[in-house]
């Protein structure tokens, strides 16, 4: 009997010291994921303060390809060379390719939807073209500035949509 009592009065003695130390390492435990979390905050807002002047320079660059690459101002600023209609198409289309894939750098700074959008702006744009040459009515290069032009009178371009989606993104920065 003496032996359960000792016993008994060791385990009164261990009882308090257990919920205490269980006490303690849930208190640190708590504080510890807290402080982790705070830092982590504060790194995440400092790296923010650095990204988003980078992140606005992007939106500004696609901007400027998604108004180089619109038809009605590639038109303007692509002339012609001669009257040759495959020519020509291949130099619109070789300018569109050229200016994304000089811009290519700047999808890992915009959502993937945004990229996915000017990609696909870029290949409308790329197709409206490549039909246009296919018309029938269509025999120089004057026909298809002309063909291409009307075309986009009715429509909005493929940049331009893309454009709003970019100007949208842009205003859910701030």
């Amino acid at each position: 009997m003496e032996d359960v009592t000792l016993v008994i009065s060791y385990f009164a003695y261990l009882l308090p010291a257990i919920v205490v130390g269980l006490v303690a390492y849930f208190f640190f435990k708590g504080h510890t994921s807290n402080e982790e979390g705070r830092r982590r905050y504060l790194i995440q807002k400092e790296a923010q303060k650095s990204l988003l002047p980078v992140r606005l320079q992007a939106y500004e660059r696609l901007t400027l390809l998604l108004e180089r690459i619109d038809p009605n101002k590639l038109l303007i600023r692509v002339k012609p060379y001669s009257g040759d209609l495959q020519k020509y198409e291949t130099l619109l289309i070789q300018n569109i390719d050229n200016e994304y894939e000089h811009n290519l750098s700047q999808q890992i700074y915009v959502s993937p939807e945004c990229w996915n959008l000017i990609t696909a702006a870029k290949n409308a744009t790329i197709q409206v073209i490549r039909q246009a040459s296919m018309n029938e009515k269509v025999d120089d290069s004057d026909k298809l500035r002309a063909f291409i032009l009307n075309h986009f009178m009715d429509e909005v371009t493929p940049s331009h949509k893309a454009l709003m989606y970019v100007k949208k993104e842009v205003g859910e920065l701030f």
